[in-house]
């Protein structure tokens, strides 16, 4: 534990594991370990009571956000901090903080209704973790869900017996291939989906392998996540859309943002958002490693900033590589891109060779230029992320 305690100069000083504690001070912090501990015990209680709301909302199938409640509350929490002489604003951030848990929680447990009641679902690799993520999902809102994987298409006309949706969730590698072998054996009506992080190729391979309804999705999000609330799912149109619209609206349901986009932009959106960043990031992680930078050492002469950002790549080593190559090696277009990036940065050898600051400048200023506003929002929004991680470390 670390006090402060004045020098011999009267300046106040860190002194770490100080014994000669005076009693006044020892009592006071049992007695705020205490009401920490009582705290503790209090959201224990209230997240029972949660519970017994959930079992309720399960039972009579009503909504987990009740924006009207949880705004009235913060309301009535603010002004209970003003009469008691605390900080409104840090008592609202506390309770948003327990709030959003608590929603969270629900979400993961309470049923959210399907959207066609009686509809069959065949999770076209099933097993897989995103499969597996979903079938929990279709499952709990009533769907009779089937799994066909890699040892089971023996049986794949009897798999696909009057099944409402057949939604592929392979690799990337494998889509347009297991497209084509399933093709054949669909029923006429059935909705033909996939999941897969581009969207032309697999949706013109589901074009040509099936006559009825073809829609492709991209959840922007992966199986580890714990609630869909505000995850957004891209949508491309394929044939069929009056047919195709109940699943949409099952994402919907379940509290996506499902966000209509034609398969050729977001193809080249994508390679910006997922591909570029990935690789950029596995760019400075295996920059890192290779000069065996002491990370721990850096976090101690850090800012907020660095460790944010040191947190976004090592997030990304912390997951399933295969996943990262699917994203970074899906289609040669990504591949080009990748390369034009790096071409990018071998054009500033020459800058940096030469200590050039007046060309780094002009390069700043024409890119900020570029940027525009958007350089005020990012601003803000990382100023809030560093708030953020400071209140939390």
């Amino acid at each position: 534990m670390i006090e402060q305690k004045p020098d011999s100069r009267g300046a106040t000083v860190a002194v770490e594991g100080e014994t000669d504690v005076p009693a006044e001070l020892e009592i006071l912090r049992c007695d705020i370990d205490a009401i920490d501990e009582r705290i503790v015990e209090l959201l224990a209680q209230r997240h029972k009571k949660v519970q017994e709301v959930v079992a309720l909302k399960k039972i009579q199938r009503l909504p987990v956000y009740h924006p009207a409640r949880e705004e009235n509350l913060i309301s009535q929490r603010r002004e209970q901090a003003a009469s008691v002489g605390l900080d409104p604003d840090h008592v609202e951030d506390l309770f948003r903080s327990i709030l959003r848990q608590s929603r969270v929680r629900q979400t993961a447990q309470v049923v959210r209704p399907g959207v066609k009641p009686g509809a069959r679902v065949l999770l076209v690799g099933g097993r897989g973790q995103m499969g597996q993520y979903l079938g929990r999902w279709f499952t709990g809102a009533g769907y009779e869900v089937r799994v066909l994987d890699v040892d089971d298409w023996q049986q794949v006309d009897e798999f696909c017996s009057g099944i409402d949706l057949a939604l592929v969730c392979v690799p990337i590698d494998l889509t347009t291939q297991v497209i084509g072998d399933l093709g054949p054996h669909l029923p006429p009506e059935c909705v033909l989906a996939d999941i897969t992080s581009i969207k032309r190729i697999p949706l013109e391979s589901m074009l040509a392998a099936h006559a009825g309804p073809v829609i492709g999705f991209h959840p922007l999000f992966g199986p580890l996540t714990s609630t869909m609330e505000q995850q957004v799912v891209a949508a491309t149109h394929g044939r069929g859309d009056e047919a195709c619209q109940w699943v949409a609206d099952q994402w919907a349901e379940w509290g996506c943002i499902v966000l209509p986009v034609e398969a050729e932009e977001h193809d080249q959106l994508m390679a910006i958002v997922q591909c570029l960043r990935h690789f950029a990031t596995f760019a400075m992680g295996d920059f890192l490693c290779r000069r065996n930078v002491d990370i721990t050492r850096t976090l101690e002469l850090s800012s907020p900033i660095y460790r944010l950002e040191l947190g976004m790549i090592g997030r990304l080593f912390a997951q399933d590589p295969g996943l990262y190559g699917e994203i970074i090696f899906g289609s040669p277009e990504r591949r080009t891109l990748l390369l034009e990036f790096l071409d990018a940065l071998s054009r500033h050898r020459k800058m940096l060779a030469k200590g050039d600051r007046a060309a780094f400048s002009t390069e700043f200023k024409r890119i900020a230029e570029w940027f525009g506003p958007f350089s005020e929002q990012a601003m803000r929004e990382s100023n809030f992320l560093i708030d953020q991680l400071v209140g939390r470390f």
